[in-house]
């Protein structure tokens, strides 16, 4: 119950609407059907299971659901599967179809499946409104997919009441690690596609210098770039998404990979504004909405998939520290935004859209 997937629809609820939300598991998980308070709108989730045929009746259990519920506009989110599927249903019930890109979901790997991505890329084209996370993103929804309809980039953005400054000591004692020294460290997909291999280097080239310098990690590991064999990294396992707060105040500088692919050029990543909230001085891949994020703060940027430059910036970082300032958006403003934009997918408001 967090990030963008739930809190539009639930924001939405809030400003008095009357939402429905359809959640297609991919594994054998436990049917649900709850409302969620969500005054003076209302909120009702939908959780499906594949069930013995792998989710082949979820085209026909939506259209039913979907019939009863009505909607004067339906929205497609989370990646291409669902994304052709909203497509597919809103033509059937003769509504307009909007979609919601968190991501560059044609990296994500079950794009590749046959067809797939011709199938995604026409729903987006025929689709009224299409928001997304970032304004890389929206740029080549815009000019390549060449999409009808209004084009928006909205991130997503935090919970402030989690992820505010903390007691840096505090924070390091609850976690078990060293309440003295210096803590580098990220959470989130330990990846090598992402890009994890440059920290993970420059970590070992600096622990030479620095006999304090510590790495710390959260999140699942990639097998084929595993976290270093060195007694100052602490691996922290999955923790869960209300104490990634607790590690991002323990650090000294957090770290942001992301690598030159279509994946870091036009993904916007969540742990950005988290870590500023906190307050913790950062280090940045300059690559995609990035390099403009952070123009007003270059010492917390490095070039993507070089472990040299990382170094510079995270010695940098640790000698004077500068915490980036940024304006980071309650849910509650961005839902505004997203109002007006299925407002206009409808055709209830003529005016036109800002696209940032």
């Amino acid at each position: 119950r967090y990030a963008r997937l739930y809190e539009q629809p639930r924001q939405l609820a809030l400003r008095g609407h009357e939402v429905l939300g359809l959640c297609l598991s991919y594994r054998p998980t436990q049917v649900r059907d709850e409302w969620h308070p969500a005054s003076p709108g209302r909120l009702r989730w939908v959780g499906l299971t594949p069930g013995r045929f792998g989710g082949l009746t979820y085209p026909r259990q939506a259209l039913r659901l979907l019939r009863d519920f009505a909607p004067e506009i339906l929205v497609g989110a989370s990646d291409v599967p669902l994304i052709v599927l909203g497509g597919w249903l809103a033509g059937r019930l003769g509504v307009p179809f909007a979609a919601d890109l968190y991501d560059h979901f044609e990296s994500f790997g079950l794009s590749r499946l046959p067809g797939l991505k011709l199938w995604y890329r026409r729903a987006l084209r025929r689709a009224a409104v299409v928001s997304c996370v970032s304004e890389p993103l929206a740029a080549l929804v815009r000019d390549v997919y060449q999409t009808r309809g209004p084009v928006i980039a909205l991130p997503s953005t935090i919970d402030r009441t989690l992820f505010h400054p903390r007691d840096r000591a505090t924070c390091r004692s609850a976690l078990g690690l060293p309440v003295m020294g210096r803590l580098i460290g990220t959470a989130g997909g330990l990846s090598r596609d992402k890009g994890i291999a440059p920290l993970y280097r420059a970590f070992m080239q600096l622990a030479e210098e620095w006999r304090d310098l510590h790495l710390v990690l959260a999140g699942p590991v990639d097998p084929r770039c595993p976290p270093p064999s060195h007694p100052r990294v602490h691996y922290l396992g999955l923790l869960p998404h209300a104490r990634t707060a607790e590690l991002f105040c323990a650090l000294d500088v957090g770290v942001v990979y992301l690598r030159d692919t279509p994946y870091g050029r036009y993904s916007f990543p969540q742990k950005i504004y988290e870590m500023a909230a906190c307050g913790t001085p950062l280090a940045v891949a300059c690559v995609g909405a990035m390099a403009t994020l952070f123009r007003g703060c270059t010492q917390a940027l490095y070039e993507p998939d070089d472990a040299a430059s990382l170094v510079n910036c995270l010695r940098a970082q640790l000698a004077r520290p500068e915490a980036a300032s940024l304006e980071i958006p309650d849910w509650s403003e961005l839902a505004v935004h997203m109002e007006r934009a299925l407002l206009v997918g409808m055709g209830q408001v003529g005016v036109p859209l800002q696209t940032h």
